[in-house]
């Protein structure tokens, strides 16, 4: 909404040298929103003056052109110019060359002297053209930034002006205005208006307001005037689609008449292009009062005037000639011919006022806000009407916005209005609210008074009426959006200050906080990213493939949750594992360049059970009982949380005397055994198989339990050709609801003990299919409590070791919280370690 300045401070004390700068300041403090500053002295500079053509000499050119050879006075006769600078002429009188001919001698005409600016940096300048020299020129309203009118150059009289020669042109067509641009959420519907923003400049300086509606004498009505009728004999949203229906006439008006210079210049700079004085009337009073308009030429109206729904099949030609089909939920404006307007959006072409309407039918109307606003979508008619209506337009202001127009085409038009008028409908009940005394301070944190909680509740508008522990406030008829006491809480908070709240952050209570499972996850993530990896998001929209490859290790076709309306038909799935969108992650980075790279996700996947969705949706607005809940519930796929992690390239950087490593398998998996770590769970790694992965270099990772949470590996070099990305590319994906179910609540450290460690080797001769990590089990077992790690260091088989056997070598180290260990010690319980494993895989030492 732009607010012009001029206008504004005829309802609100506006001081004179304020600028649009400093009124958008004080509207933020009551809660609007500053946009843009229009100030056409920006792209205007002077001297820009009136002067009157004493004669044209009309010259032909060679090109086909003829232009108009001028003298222009532009001092009164018999003075001196006092102006001075290259091309002004003592004398008064200016050469100027113009090519338009809408004028003649003894016409009045916008003069731009040498040395003025005009919009788009365009100077004035003396200039040699058509064999003359042009020292100015006579300026069209599209020269000046004021219209879009291509008939030629402004003549004044047109405007029904006739001022004195040598004035101030910029003055005179009120060009030292400026306007003010805010933007009005949706809920103040009122600031549509420059009533509703005069209001709220006065809430914000303390100052006074005068209502411009109040200041508006509406004539007693002699009789019934135009006859209207409302027929929305079922309202489809609730309420009636027209619950007031004012109408006005006025007869023998000029429509000849020009837009007075005040009223266009306002119009301009709110935004509005003036078209014609019955028009323009039209905008005007819907600007200042935020009731929207509609002028009948009352000689196209034939019958009643019949606001009701559109009938199936039904048309309508609008103002932009374009016919339109209409909906059944269309709210129209009917006569006997049929449908005239669609209601609070667009009139029809059959009742359009024109250049030859005398007599006017005004509308003044009130209408329902949903209606509106989804015809308005429907036929993509966006208005400033239609925008005013679907917010919300003030029931009690239609008989005042009528009456202002009557007296602006009486005033400019030369009309005379009927003295009969119409006032259909039926007044809607005042919405009341009970306030608690104590309810604004308990919601806001301040301790208002009596005085700051009426004070501000009145100067809304609203009826107060103070009963016993509160208040009964009626609320003012353009305040649509104040329906309970929360909203008048927040008008009370905005009127005495936003700046009055303490900027205090309550105390947090006991007992909250993040939880278990929120905790785990951010730990994992945490260690994840100090390890050098980084975190990335795809998408969870997969194709079946993906889904067969990456969510069953064995091939078996995995089930799947297919979208009914997918963003591509070839990714119609969700996920049931991470990786595919963090492989096309990988792929993208490293096709863009990226070579080394470490990334990681944690997010969720979908594995739908043997149920899907539900039999029946409950119904709306009430809430579903617990076993209709439990139903949804259980037709919803299990959706746990999976963290994968794509390893390809180099660990580090290439540098001086640094050759990066390679990553490999061993990497995934002690990232993932990282994972482990940090939750405190224990990980078994066996060999694994999977088809996704490498055959010979997969971990399957486990649980002591036993129960299978993630793989880790080098990836299949089939997958990794089929998708571009390097070979030795390696990753893991890990369950991670299953490690936080199997994590302890408190992770308790081991005890470090002083006293010297003693180590011993082992290499033990198993068969060639016995997985390193049973036998290393086994040790760990049979070496009781005096064990503190082991850990394998060497695999081999060849020379010296008997087909079909491998070598496996170990590191013991064993240690006591109490004492020095003997050697006799340790050997004893490296001895038992390896009788354990003997028994169990028949090992035979080295």
């Amino acid at each position: 909404m732009r607010i012009p300045l001029s206008w504004l401070r005829e309802y609100a004390q506006v001081p004179a040298e304020a600028t649009a700068e400093g009124v958008m300041a004080e509207l933020v403090k009551v809660g609007l929103e500053e946009e843009d500053v229009h100030r056409p002295l920006d792209e205007l500079k002077g001297p820009i003056v009136v002067g009157q053509v004493l004669s044209a000499e009309k010259e032909p050119q060679s090109n086909g052109k003829t232009i108009n050879w001028c003298q222009v006075r532009v001092v009164p006769e018999g003075q001196e110019q006092t102006l001075t600078g290259e091309g002004i002429d003592p004398s008064g009188v200016q050469g100027i060359v113009c090519g338009a001919h809408n004028f003649e001698p003894g016409d009045k005409v916008v003069v731009t002297l040498p040395g003025a600016v005009l919009p788009g940096d365009f100077r004035i300048t003396p200039r040699k053209t058509y064999g003359h020299v042009s020292a100015g020129m006579i300026a069209s309203v599209r020269e000046l930034g004021i219209g879009e009118d291509h008939d030629g150059i402004l003549v004044l009289s047109t405007l029904g002006l006739d001022p004195e020669l040598g004035a101030d042109a910029l003055e005179l067509l009120s060009l030292y205005d400026e306007a003010a641009e805010i933007n009005v959420t949706p809920d103040r519907s009122y600031c549509f208006s420059i009533r509703g923003v005069a209001r709220e400049y006065a809430h914000a300086t303390g100052t006074e307001f005068k209502d411009p509606a109040a200041g508006v004498a509406v004539a007693a009505a002699t009789g019934p005037g135009y006859p209207v009728r409302l027929q929305d004999q079922a309202p489809i949203y609730g309420t009636p689609g027209c619950d007031r229906f004012v109408a006005r006439t006025v007869r023998g008006v000029d429509p000849s008449r020009p837009t007075p210079t005040w009223m266009s210049s306002r119009l301009r700079l709110a935004g509005i292009r003036s078209i014609s004085l019955i028009v323009d009337i039209s905008n005007y009073v819907m600007l200042e009062l935020g009731q929207p308009l509609h002028f009948y030429d009352l000689d196209k109206l034939s019958g009643d005037i019949v606001v009701r729904r559109a009938n199936q099949g039904e048309t309508l030609e609008t103002l932009d000639g374009k016919v339109r089909k209409l909906d059944p939920e269309d709210l129209l404006i009917t006569d006997d011919s049929g449908a005239i307007g669609i209601a609070g959006v667009m009139g029809g072409a059959a009742t359009e006022v024109s250049d030859s309407t005398v007599n006017i039918l005004i509308e003044a109307a009130h209408f329902e806000e949903v209606s509106i606003a989804r015809s308005r979508r429907r036929h993509k008619l966006p208005s400033e009407a239609s925008k005013r209506f679907e917010r919300g337009v003030d029931w009690h202001v239609a008989d005042e916005a009528a009456q202002r127009a009557v007296d602006l085409l009486i005033e400019l038009a030369g009309g005379t209005a009927d003295t009969t008028a119409t006032d259909a409908g039926q007044e809607p009940a005042a919405v009341v609210i009970d306030l608690p005394a104590g309810y604004p301070a308990e919601r806001i944190g301040i301790d208002f008074s009596e005085e700051q909680i009426v004070t501000s509740l009145e100067d809304l508008g609203a009826g107060v009426e103070k009963y016993d522990g509160g208040y009964r406030v009626t609320v003012p008829s353009w305040r649509q959006d104040l329906v309970i006491k929360e909203d008048l809480t927040e008008e009370i908070a905005r009127l005495v200050g936003y700046d009055k709240i303490p900027a205090t952050l309550p105390v947090a209570p006991p007992g909250r906080g993040l939880t278990r499972t929120q905790q785990q996850r951010r730990r994992v993530m945490q260690s994840l990213a100090d390890a050098g990896l980084t975190e990335v998001l795809s998408y969870p929209f997969v194709t079946k493939a993906d889904n067969d490859t990456f969510g069953s290790p064995d091939g078996a076709g995995r089930s799947a949750l297919k979208l009914a309306n997918p963003l591509s038909d070839e990714h119609g799935y969700l996920r049931t594992s991470v990786l595919p969108g963090l492989l096309e992650t990988a792929r993208r980075n490293h096709s863009r360049g990226f070579r080394d790279l470490a990334v990681y996700e944690a997010g969720l996947v979908f594995l739908p059970g043997e149920r899907l969705g539900s039999a029946s949706i409950p119904p709306l607005g009430a809430l579903p009982a617990e076993d209709v809940l439990d139903d949804l519930y259980g037709g919803i796929p299990d959706q746990p949380l999976h963290i994968a992690a794509v390893f390809m390239g180099h660990d580090s950087p290439a540098g001086a005397n640094h050759t990066p490593r390679p990553w490999d398998w061993a990497d995934a998996l002690d990232i993932a055994r990282l994972i482990g770590d940090v939750l405190g769970v224990e990980l078994v790694i066996e060999q694994g198989l999977h088809q996704a992965f490498h055959p010979g270099r997969t971990a399957r990772i486990l649980l002591r339990s036993g129960e299978t949470v993630g793989y880790s590996g080098e990836l299949h070099p089939k997958l990794l050709a089929a998708r571009d990305l390097p070979a030795r590319t390696v990753a893991f994906e890990l369950n991670a609801e299953l490690l936080f179910a199997a994590a302890p609540d408190v992770i308790v450290a081991k005890h470090i003990s002083t006293f010297p460690l003693a180590t011993q080797d082992v290499a033990l001769v198993v068969d060639a299919d016995t997985p390193a990590s049973t036998v290393l089990d086994a040790l760990r077992e049979g070496a009781g409590e005096l064990l503190e790690d082991v850990a394998l260091f060497d695999v081999y088989s060849g020379a010296g070791i008997e087909a079909g056997k491998k070598s496996l070598a170990f590191g013991l180290r064993f240690r006591a919280n109490d004492r020095t260990l003997t050697a006799e010690e340790a050997s004893e319980a490296r001895a038992a370690a390896v009788a354990l494993a003997a028994e169990r895989f028949g090992a035979v030492q080295r």
